[in-house]
């Protein structure tokens, strides 16, 4: 005898009423769950980007344009800036056949302009203002009359701040000062968005990329992690172990034990690293403080 009844079998599939039901609250219980869960502080965030990372929603480049971007806006403009000591300046009493030479070795296309001192600030020179001197000639030219006015900011401006600043009022460079209105260093545009994106090179750069260590401060160095360990050695008069390795990363990687995000912090002998760029894979570009040896007492 036929019936229409289907299969036991299909009928026993077929979700009922109350199970569909049940099924649809609980994912949607999990849906606004989601969307409650707002992160209560940048840690949290953090951690949700990155559960995002590891799932592959995020790439690690996407990742550290996060992370940097972050960090950004806790930094404040004396963590980055170029020291009062690394300045390349123009005097405004300079001649042109006295400036141009510096002008050219750095490759630079920004020059704070001063007067009696470097904490007489007069200006701002842009390289490409100078274009008329190939037609003009020196004749009857002062650097005074193409100037641009200088950008004044103390120390413990935010570089969020700044960055919006550079940005609205179209300007690339500004001079730093410090509580006592001395001339503490300069910061560019490009300097923040390298604490975004990592370093960044362009053509001006090509006479240096063989350069691995670049100095930024009394005892503060800029290192690729690429940077051979026999090199740094030999720079640093140091006795860093190269019988395991061959780089300064491969070091680096070896003392934390993973591979670092940015801003970790490790020492190795007399020196402190601190990762400003590393992606999934390596470490990219390290700062390297110097520390300081205690004065032996004499016995």
């Amino acid at each position: 005898m036929t019936t229409d009844e289907p299969p036991s079998s299909q009928s026993s599939s077929r979700p009922r009423s109350g199970e569909k039901r049940a099924g649809e609250k609980n994912w949607l219980e999990k849906l606004f769950g989601a969307f409650s869960a707002e992160p209560k502080s940048r840690d949290e965030l953090l951690d949700i980007i990155k559960d995002a990372a590891e799932n592959q929603l995020v790439d690690a480049e996407a990742l550290s344009i996060i992370e940097g971007a972050l960090d950004v806006s806790s930094q404040q403009v004396r963590e980055i800036m170029i020291p009062r000591s690394q300045m390349v300046v123009v005097s405004l009493q300079d001649k042109p056949e006295e400036f141009l030479p510096k002008i050219i070795e750095s490759g630079h296309s920004r020059f704070p302009v001063i007067g009696d001192s470097v904490d007489d600030i007069r200006g701002i020179l842009l390289a490409k203002d100078l274009l008329p001197l190939v037609l003009k000639g020196v004749e009857d030219f002062q650097l005074e009359d193409i100037i641009r006015p200088a950008n004044i900011i103390p120390e413990s401006k935010r570089l969020n701040i700044l960055l919006r600043e550079f940005r609205e009022n179209r300007y690339h460079m500004a001079v730093v000062i410090d509580e006592y209105g001395g001339v503490s260093g300069v910061v560019t545009i490009e300097d923040i968005l390298e604490e975004i994106v990592g370093e960044i090179e362009d053509e001006t750069d090509e006479e240096e990329a063989d350069s691995f260590i670049r100095k930024v401060g009394d005892n503060d160095f800029i290192v690729k992690a690429l940077t051979p360990i026999e090199d740094f050695n030999e720079y640093f008069e140091s006795e860093l172990s190269d019988e395991e390795f061959d780089t300064v990363g491969g070091l680096i990687m070896q003392s934390f034990g993973h591979l670092p995000g940015r801003d970790e912090v490790t020492r190795l002998g007399d020196f402190m690293f601190r990762v400003l760029y590393a992606d999934n894979r390596q470490i990219h570009l390290l700062r390297v403080s110097r520390m300081e040896k205690p004065v032996e007492e004499d016995g």
